[in-house]
C-alpha cells in the first residue's frame, strides 16, 4: 500500500527537519548533508538535478516533496546606478519586490519578507498597500537564490553590461525591503539561519542587517539568538509627537522603550547599531532635531544614517532641501557622530529606500513596476 504524498516542500525544513524526515524516510542520515547542499550550495530546483542520490531515492522524493523557487516575472534597471528591482512570485503565489544593489566589490541584495506591510509609516510605499501576508522562509530564501543564479548565467544582457564583482557573487543582505521583518520574527531568523550556514550559502553573520521600526520586545530577542547579524532601527523622528506622525508604531513602542531594547542590543551582542533617519522636509530636518539626535544616541555605539525623503505618490511629504541635509549633517559630524548621507539607489525606478509596492487593478491582475513619482 503506498503513502499519500505529503507535499513537503524541502526547502521549508530547517535542517535538523531535513534529517530528522531522512531518518522517517529510512534512508542514511548523510542524505540530508547532499540534500541541503543541492539546495543552498548549488541551488538546484529539480529533484532529478540530485545526481548523487539514487533514482529510486530521487523517485520517491518526486512523490513526496517538492523544491520552490522565485519565478521572475519582470525587472527593470537603474539608469543612473545599475540598481535592479526585480518582481518576484513566490511560493503562494505572492507578488514580490527584491532589489539588487551593485557599489565596488559589494553586491547588496535587499529581500523583502511579508507582502505589503502593517506599519503604516507616512513615508514608505509599502505601508499604502496595508499587509497581506507574511513570507515562509522559503519565500525569503528564494529571493536571494533565484538572483544568485541569476548572476551566474553568462546569457543575461543585464549581468554582462554590469560591471559587478569578479566572483559573481552577493556580497550582502538587508532585510529593508518590503514589510517589517521583526514583525516575520520566526520566519526571518530562519532564513538568516540558512543564510549564514556553512554548509549551504556561507554568508558571514557581519554581512547581513535586518531593519526594524523599533519593535522592541523583538530586538531584545533578536539579540539573543547568536546570529552575529547587524541591527539597523529606523529612528526617523527626535520627539515621540513627530514619530507617531510618521510611524503609528510609537504609540506602542516610544522613542524611550525603542532606545532601552537598542542598548540591550549593544550590551548582549557587542556590536553597534546603526540609526536610520529619513529627513522630510519641515518635519524632521531641523538644528535643533539635529542637536537632540545627538543627545538621544550618547553612548551608544552607533551610525547614523541620513537618507533624504525618497518621494512616493499619494504622500504631501517632501524632500529637504539639499543646504538643510548639509546643515543637519554638519551638526552630527560636530558631535564626533559617524552619519553619511545616503543617497538611495534606484530613485528612477522606485526601488529606493520606502518606494517598493506592488499595484493591482480592480480585476486584481498586477500592474507593471510601480511608476515613479513625477
Amino acid at each position: 500500500m503506498s503513502l499519500p504524498p505529503l507535499e513537503i516542500n524541502l526547502k521549508s525544513l530547517s535542517k535538523a527537519q531535513l534529517l530528522e524526515q531522512i531518518v522517517k524516510w529510512g534512508e542514511p542520515k548523510y542524505r540530508a548533508a547532499q540534500i541541503w547542499s543541492w539546495l543552498y550550495q548549488k541551488g538546484i530546483t529539480e529533484i532529478d538535478q540530485m545526481t548523487n542520490l539514487s533514482q529510486s531515492f530521487r523517485q520517491m522524493l518526486k512523490t513526496q516533496t517538492w523544491i520552490s523557487k522565485a519565478q521572475l516575472k519582470d525587472q527593470i534597471q537603474s539608469e543612473v546606478d545599475r540598481s535592479t528591482k526585480f518582481l518576484f512570485r513566490v511560493a503562494g503565489g505572492e507578488d514580490v519586490e527584491t532589489v539588487l544593489m551593485p557599489d565596488g566589490n559589494r553586491l547588496t541584495v535587499c529581500l523583502s519578507s511579508q507582502i505589503g506591510c502593517a506599519m503604516d509609516c507616512a513615508f514608505c510605499a509599502t505601508g499604502q498597500m496595508g499587509f497581506f501576508r507574511n513570507l515562509p522562509v522559503d519565500g525569503v530564501v528564494d529571493q536571494f537564490l533565484a538572483i544568485q543564479t541569476k548572476l551566474q548565467e553568462n546569457t543575461d544582457e543585464y549581468i554582462r553590461q554590469t560591471k559587478f564583482n569578479n566572483k559573481r557573487k552577493i556580497t550582502n543582505v538587508v532585510f529593508m525591503g518590503m514589510g517589517e521583518p521583526l514583525a516575520n520574527y520566526q520566519q526571518v531568523v530562519s532564513a538568516i539561519r540558512i543564510l549564514t550556514d556553512p554548509d549551504g550559502i556561507n554568508l558571514s553573520g557581519r554581512r547581513i542587517t535586518v531593519s526594524t521600526v523599533g519593535l522592541a520586545p523583538r530586538i531584545q530577542q533578536l539579540a539573543e539568538e547568536g546570529l552575529g547579524c547587524k541591527l539597523a532601527l529606523s529612528l526617523n523622528a527626535t520627539t515621540d509627537e513627530i514619530r507617531t506622525r510618521l510611524m503609528p508604531i510609537n504609540h506602542r513602542y516610544p522613542i524611550r522603550e525603542i532606545m532601552s531594547a537598542v542598548r540591550f542590543w549593544v550590551e548582549t551582542t557587542g556590536m553597534p547599531v546603526t540609526f536610520e533617519y529619513v529627513m522630510i522636509r519641515g518635519l524632521n530636518d531641523s538644528l535643533v532635531d539635529a542637536e537632540r539626535l545627538c543627545r538621544l544616541v550618547q553612548n551608544i555605539p552607533c551610525k547614523i544614517n541620513l537618507i533624504p525623503f525618497n518621494e512616493i505618490e499619494g504622500s504631501d511629504l517632501h524632500r529637504p532641501e539639499e543646504r538643510r541635509v548639509e546643515r543637519f549633517h554638519r551638526i552630527l559630524t560636530q558631535h564626533h557622530r559617524v552619519a553619511p548621507v545616503r543617497y538611495s539607489k534606484g530613485r528612477d525606478i522606485a526601488a529606493a529606500c520606502g518606494q517598493l509596492r506592488t499595484i493591482y487593478d480592480q480585476a486584481g491582475t498586477r500592474l507593471s513596476i510601480n511608476p515613479v513619482p513625477s
